[in-house]
């Protein structure tokens, strides 16, 4: 679902992803995503929310390749793990006028991070959306845009049980 070969460096990639990895599957993403952003590294500006799971693995492997990192924020109450860390080494903040992050914050936070992108990286399942804002919805916005996506679900991955909505 890409066609990523003839993009411009620096180039902006953007992510997407689920937040409930299994830590099996947390280790074979972090390995995926890394194999993959080595084509661009170091010249690359990675732009994340930062949340749980696939932004927070996105990001640090960003940094450990020598990218830059940006951050959306969706909303003025958000923020678990290391997101805190992430975004004080992020070379630019950008801060949605949400108060509580919400399907409607993250899916404005996916907006901006798909039209401010050259690509996409969606470390997604390939299953319909749980709800607004999600994975694939950002996935779907992405095509519409005409923005490569590139999805990373290893073999093997599974998403970790969760109670709600585990997108962002």
């Amino acid at each position: 679902m890409s066609s990523d070969t003839a993009l411009p460096l620096p180039v902006r990639i953007a992510v997407t992803g689920h937040r409930n990895l299994d830590p099996v599957t947390t280790s074979l993403v972090d390995a995926e995503v890394r194999t993959f952003l080595r084509a661009y590294a170091p010249r690359m500006v990675g732009i994340s929310c930062l949340a749980l799971g696939a932004d927070q693995i996105f990001a640090a492997a960003v940094l450990d390749l020598g990218g830059t990192l940006e951050a959306v924020v969706p909303a003025r109450e958000y923020g678990e793990g290391a997101f805190h860390a992430l975004l004080a080494v992020a070379s630019r903040v950008r801060r949605l006028p949400f108060e509580r992050a919400s399907p409607e914050a993250y899916a404005a936070a996916n907006e901006l991070l798909i039209e401010t992108a050259d690509l996409l990286v969606a470390v997604w399942d390939g299953l319909p959306a749980r709800g607004s804002g999600g994975t694939a919805e950002a996935v779907g916005a992405a095509a519409r845009r005409r923005v490569p996506v590139r999805v990373i679900w290893p073999a093997g991955a599974a998403r970790a049980e969760a109670g709600v909505d585990d997108e962002g």
